[in-house]
């Protein structure tokens, strides 16, 4: 076992510990992942005796911070670089530039066989319940794999920890010897989450999580993953575009366009005071609790652009309500506008628009 993970061989310990979200220890405590001008571009196919295409910039300059405890909602357009990004901190895809701290060190230099340790302390839940499980081995055999892998334990100590895993996630013993077509959705995400936890990690990745469950589903497996981040002193990246469901989950909240993070904070304020433009227009979009709270929607014009129409200024600017000429030639860095509050917006900075 990784003496840095949670324990699944005792009692759990207490929810709220030091450096978590809401802890006096929040503001000074170092993060347990960050990116730093984190970049992905995929080089696309050439064809013969065509000239070579731009490559497609799918994380284009992405800076992060998520601290011991927390979750972090990563939400946008589908498109924007969200699930690009969720795998790039896992390294389950190379970056093209940038870094990816853990505690605090470059794991972008790390070889194979220093990343094979860090695995242990950084898994992912995928978006499809089904997909990500190997139809062809029994739910017993799919949440051993990774301590067989990673040569964790005994025969008799695996079996011994699959037990504790399936109790976790509210599953039957009888589950071990079935196969995951004979679960429902929200079961087998279940199981999905039981072999992200198999290796006793700090960190998950969570890549659209629920988005493919019934709405009640979603409700317990949400119910599910918060208790267990309280037990186990897990830290989230919670990847979705259902922003109803980042803000029941989340502490903080990023806000992604076009592989770039356009706003960052606190989730109660960034719900409640949006001060980017294309966060406003996300959030109106959202349906009143009430039909009496009416909202003032701000219309998006058309769709996500092209990367490859990316110009030197703001690249919300095609679609922003309210962009001035200014715009289309500077590039808005993410900055401070208030505490815990990053926005990335040249009328933001200047105080000419307000939220």
């Amino acid at each position: 076992m990784s003496a840095a993970g949670p324990s699944l061989t005792g009692s759990h310990p207490s929810a709220q510990h030091e450096g978590a979200p809401g802890s006096a220890a929040s503001a000074t405590v170092a993060p347990l992942i960050e990116a730093r001008g984190l970049r992905k571009h995929f080089e696309r196919p050439r064809h013969f005796l065509a000239k070579a295409a731009p490559p497609l910039r799918a994380v284009d300059g992405v800076d992060l911070q998520i601290a011991p405890g927390e979750t972090l909602g990563l939400v946008g357009e589908s498109g924007c670089g969200k699930s690009t990004t969720g795998r790039l901190l896992l390294r389950l895809i190379e970056p093209t530039g940038g870094m990816i701290l853990h505690h605090g060190q470059d794991i972008t230099r790390l070889d194979a066989a220093g990343m094979r340790g860090k695995r242990r302390a950084m898994q992912i839940v995928f978006q499809d319940p089904y997909g990500s499980l190997n139809p062809r081995m029994r739910v017993g055999d799919i949440i051993t794999e990774p301590l067989v892998i990673h040569g964790v334990g005994d025969a008799r100590t695996r079996a011994e920890r699959v037990l504790r895993l399936l109790d976790l996630v509210s599953l039957p013993t009888s589950a071990l010897q079935r196969y995951p077509h004979e679960f429902s959705g929200g079961q087998r995400q279940r199981i999905g989450i039981a072999r992200a936890l198999a290796l006793e990690p700090e960190f998950i990745v969570a890549d659209e999580a629920v988005s493919a469950l019934d709405v009640s589903v979603q409700a317990q497996v949400i119910n599910l993953m918060r208790e267990l981040q309280r037990d186990l002193k897990l830290t989230y990246l919670f990847i979705s575009h259902n922003l109803a469901v980042v803000r029941n989950i989340s502490d903080r909240v990023a806000v992604m366009y076009l592989g770039r993070i356009v706003e960052t904070a606190p989730a109660d304020t960034l719900f409640a005071q949006p001060l980017h433009p294309y966060t406003q227009s996300l959030l109106a979009a959202l349906p009143a609790d009430h039909p009496s709270q009416r909202k003032t929607r701000v219309a998006l014009q058309g769709d996500m652009p092209d990367p490859d129409t990316i110009g030197t200024g703001c690249r919300f600017a095609s679609r922003c309500p309210h962009v001035q000429p200014r715009c289309q030639a500077e590039d808005p860095a993410l900055a401070l506008r208030a505490p815990g509050h990053e926005v990335a917006c040249l009328r933001v900075a200047d105080g000419s628009l307000s939220p």
